[in-house]
């Protein structure tokens, strides 16, 4: 099995400037993580708010460049200080929490996924309409939305847009940034499912970023977690997840509500309610 991501001691800092009397401040945001990813997999990368999880996103999608550190996707740097190519930017796409806020209110949903297409290939306008027709299908709409806008989609039909968009250029890697919080329950579990099956059908490699142990106890087979910009557990969902090492691995899983009647039943005793 190949490789497809890996990276070796990013690092990320920001500076921000003081005020007359303080000097300027240095943000260690990403601090030297290392992991990879092989063809087919999914890495799923848990933490909280400000660990950093999204500022590793933006360097594995080529928007910011690493302090420090190496980067390279189907065995090609990512050297993005020396510029992002066109080639680069085909190796990686990303798909964004907000399908809301994805997508271009003014632009049809042909014109949303054949434009990527215009952008980074030489195809003629027929053969951009064709592609574009038969990725509405295998992300489960139709030709018939080809022409609509997105204000007339529910908030699952335009992740699914903006899922086919993303597969537009055929990506090696495809980075997830909370893919599914923004959606009701029901339109997550088919969302869920919808990657699976592009992920066994295109043998797709996901970096799955989120805060949701459910979801990533579904859809993982790697595991990392962050804390406060550094990874401090790694391994293969059922390693992480039967025994946890780290201190803030196993306070995050203790924090998080098990879903099954037993535990439901436990928490309502506990406060005193009458359970069902």
């Amino acid at each position: 099995m190949s490789t497809v991501l890996e990276a070796r001691g990013l690092k990320r800092d920001y500076h921000i400037a003081g005020g007359l009397f303080s000097p300027t401040k240095t943000v260690h945001a990403v601090k030297g993580v290392s992991f990879s990813v092989d063809r087919g997999q999914t890495l799923a990368i848990v933490g909280e708010s400000g660990c950093g999880k999204s500022t590793l996103a933006r360097m594995l999608t080529l928007i910011d460049a690493p302090t420090a550190g190496s980067l390279h996707i189907d065995g090609q740097p990512m050297d993005v200080a020396k510029g992002v190519t066109s080639d680069m930017r085909r190796k990686v796409q990303i798909v964004f929490q907000n399908p809301y806020g994805s997508l271009n209110p003014r632009q049809k949903v042909g014109d949303v996924l054949t434009e990527p297409l215009l952008l980074n290939t030489d195809l003629s306008a027929s053969q951009r309409r064709e592609k574009a027709m038969a990725m509405l299908v295998k992300v489960g709409l139709g030709p018939e939305h080809f022409n609509r806008y997105p204000h007339m989609f529910s908030g699952g039909q335009r992740q699914r847009i903006a899922i086919a968009r993303a597969l537009m250029l055929n990506p090696s890697l495809l980075v997830l940034d909370e893919p599914v919080s923004a959606l009701d329950l029901s339109v997550q579990a088919q969302i869920l499912n919808l990657l699976a099956d592009l992920q066994d059908e295109l043998g797709l490699t996901y970096v799955f970023i989120s805060h949701d142990l459910s979801v990533v106890r579904y859809i993982a087979d790697k595991v990392m977690v962050m804390y406060y910009g550094e990874v401090v557990e790694y391994g293969t969902r059922d390693e992480v997840f039967a025994a946890p090492s780290h201190d803030y691995t196993k306070k995050l899983f203790a924090s998080t509500p098990r879903a099954d009647i037993e535990s439901i039943r436990a928490r309502m005793a506990a406060r005193g309610a009458p359970a069902a």
